[in-house]
């Protein structure tokens, strides 16, 4: 009777312990189930909202650059004539310059019908097929009865055979480009149309920013400088790996959207339902307008989580009886959290680093140019020639940023100096030297440097009734710390009387800027048929492998684990 009540306490109490251990363990599986769900749901969250973030801000930097580009070339204009046909030569090296991604450039000038056969002769002038004055679709036009100026296309770019039809063809009674030009002309600023279809009726939808050009001294717009490009690009909608899609809310109907697919064509489409699909908003501002972009989730955050969280919770049920396990396993799921936590903090500090380099290099860059800017338009210098010389110069250093960017930031090779679209008479230039990678600062003052002995080396004929034949030597001498780096540049067949004399810059670049730069000395003198520069600097200074491993540093992205 003792032991049967005995082995009946014993079931019991292990009825007892059982079962408080099967509570423990479906408390702490529920707690490690919420606990994953929450975790994961906000994490993903936290980094779709940053990603949207970024994302729109990017845009809207993308915006502002397209709206810049109009405005800088309508402020180019100086006291435009609206006949003439090739408005946009003198702008097509500065606009290529600063982005080369839009569909058409057009100067459309207003035209009083007094100046409609003085515009026709400026279109045969200039070479374009179709000299009538006509209707945007193509269709004849009764000019007689006009009592007001219209907007006439009287010069694009890029010039082909599609483009060169477009002159001639006036935009006024055009549904959308016609009412954008009214607002740009009260406005007096940039104004953006609705999206149209680009080129032809079938062409792709994108969007045309004008911006008025006004005669000097005068409240009479002269035309306008339009700007199309492709509504696709624009909103960055091409993105495989992106944590969302995109869409435009269509500002002519806002219950469709535009969306582009992965060969970037744009169509319409009806918005979802609210209460149906999880959306977030984004406006960013274009041309005097706001434009809203919707965000879709690419993957379902609660799914996702709530499936983590079924699977935290089978595996705490399946080990209940084993405490230490259901531990274990807890410790390992809130390590695993706490490192991707990590991760995304990590990447936010990577992500501040690299911005905090990128402002520091572009406020030097900004100095720079301020720098040549200053030099060049001094008062007294001629117009035309500082202007000439101040669009070559931020031409090369332009050309420089790029190769920079193509690489990282890691170096240029010094070879790539030697551009076509930087350097003038750069195949007058016979170049010979190792193929060294010079640093980030290096690279800013070479090019320079290149572009002022190159912009001077050509003045008339020479001594011998040629151009100065140029010849480019660099050497590295010496090994290690020691290591030296020597630079000649000597222009044969010519003399201080057929050379252009070097400018107040030039002579500053050339004795003083670059080689406080690079750390070395300079000379300059002229032979009995040359003209020679000389450049001697440390090879530690020219190639900086301190600059290239801290920007490697920031470069490399951050892994899980690392």
């Amino acid at each position: 009777f003792y032991s049967r009540d005995f082995r009946v306490g014993r079931v019991v109490r292990l009825g007892f312990v059982i079962g408080f251990v099967a509570v423990i363990g479906i408390l702490l599986s529920g707690v490690a189930a919420w606990r994953a769900h929450d975790q994961e749901l906000a994490i993903d969250r936290i980094a779709l909202s940053r990603a949207i973030d970024v994302h729109a801000s990017l845009v809207q930097e993308r915006l502002i650059q397209r709206e810049l580009l109009a405005r800088v070339a309508s402020g180019l204009f100086r006291s435009p004539s609206a006949t003439q046909a090739n408005m946009l030569h003198p702008l097509r090296a500065s606009i290529y310059a600063f982005e080369t991604d839009f569909v058409l450039a057009a100067w459309v000038a207003r035209l009083e019908s007094g100046e409609f056969p003085q515009a026709r002769d400026a279109l045969a002038a200039a070479g374009f097929p179709n000299l009538r004055i006509r209707s945007f679709d193509d269709a004849s036009r009764d000019l007689s009865s006009l009592d007001k100026p219209i907007d006439v296309i009287m010069d694009v770019e890029p010039q082909n055979a599609q483009t060169s039809a477009f002159p001639g063809r006036s935009l006024d009674q055009h549904p959308i480009l016609g009412p954008m030009f009214a607002r740009a002309i009260q406005t007096r600023t940039s104004v953006v149309s609705d999206p149209l279809n680009l080129m032809e009726g079938d062409g792709p939808i994108g969007l045309v920013i004008a911006t008025p050009v006004f005669q000097e001294n005068s409240e009479t717009a002269a035309g306008f400088i339009t700007f199309s490009y492709k509504l696709a690009p624009l909103m960055l909608t091409n993105d495989e790996l992106s944590l969302f899609s995109v869409v435009l809310k269509d500002p002519r109907n806002p219950a469709l959207e535009l969306v582009a697919d992965d060969d970037g064509n744009v169509t319409s489409r009806p918005g979802p339902m609210a209460d149906t699909v999880q959306r977030v908003f984004r406006t960013v501002a274009f041309g005097g307008k706001d434009w809203t972009l919707g965000y879709y989730p690419k993957t379902n955050a609660t799914h996702r989580a709530q499936k983590l969280a079924a699977v935290v919770a089978a595996i705490g049920l399946a080990l209940t009886s084993i405490i230490c396990g259901l531990f274990g396993y807890v410790a390992y799921n809130n390590l695993r959290l706490s490192r991707e936590i990590q991760v995304r903090i990590g990447f936010e500090r990577r992500l501040t680093a690299v911005i905090d380099e990128l402002n520091h290099r572009v406020k030097n860059i900004l100095a720079v140019i301020q720098s040549i800017v200053t030099r060049t338009l001094r008062h007294g210098s001629d117009i035309e020639v500082a202007r000439e010389l101040l669009i070559g110069r931020i031409h090369a250093m332009s050309n420089v940023v790029s190769l920079l960017s193509e690489s990282q930031w890691q170096g240029v090779k010094m070879r790539g100096l030697f551009e076509a679209r930087a350097i003038p008479h750069v195949d007058r230039i016979a170049i010979h030297g190792p193929d060294i990678t010079v640093s980030a600062r290096a690279a800013q003052s070479l090019s320079l440097l290149f572009f002022e002995l190159a912009s001077h080396s050509d003045e008339g004929l020479s001594l011998v009734g040629k151009h100065p034949h140029i010849v480019v030597n660099w050497e590295v001498e010496g090994e290690g710390e020691e290591a030296l780096f020597r630079f000649r540049w000597e222009e044969f067949n010519t003399s201080a009387a057929t050379r252009r004399e070097d400018s107040d810059f030039g002579i500053i670049l050339l004795d003083r800027v670059a080689p406080e730069a690079l750390g070395g000395i300079s000379k300059r003198y002229f032979t009995d048929v040359s003209y020679v520069y000389e450049l001697a600097a440390p090879m530690d200074t020219v190639v900086d492998l301190t600059e290239r491993d801290r920007t490697m540093q920031i470069s490399t992205p951050l892994r899980p684990g690392a």
